[in-house]
């Protein structure tokens, strides 16, 4: 079965970074679209960032854009975020997600993605 762990979630002040990892198993990691999304308390899930197979394709949510580097490592089936420059507003549950099917388009909705991770606690201080 499809599993996705993430991991690297921590406290940091506000201006620090944190890089998450997603270790999957269970699929051929290297043939499909892995994204990160992310809860606030009270809040609705976000998109965060999704890159392509290659991880040559990538795609940011606005508030991330230029703080935020999505990329993976296929032979350790592994996808990463490297946050910079965090913000109080960051501070969330940081989820990695699988999109198993073929689309042509790179999608943003969380109800396409088929698999997700239990989620890492990232908590921004001021």
């Amino acid at each position: 079965q499809v599993q996705l762990v993430e991991s690297g979630g921590g406290l940091v002040q506000a201006g620090g970074s944190l890089r998450l990892s997603c270790a999957a198993s269970g699929l051929t990691f290297s043939s499909y679209r892995m994204a990160w999304f992310r809860q606030a308390p009270g809040k609705e899930r976000e998109f965060v960032s999704v890159v392509n197979w290659t991880g040559g394709i990538t795609y940011y949510a606005d508030s991330v854009k230029g703080r935020f580097t999505i990329s993976r490592d296929n032979a350790k089936n592994t996808v990463y975020l490297q946050m910079n420059i965090l913000k109080p507003e960051d501070t969330a549950v940081y989820y990695c997600a699988v999109d198993l099917r073929p689309r042509g388009y790179y999608s943003r909705s969380g109800n396409d993605y088929d698999y997700w991770g239990q989620g890492t606690q990232v908590t921004v201080s001021s």
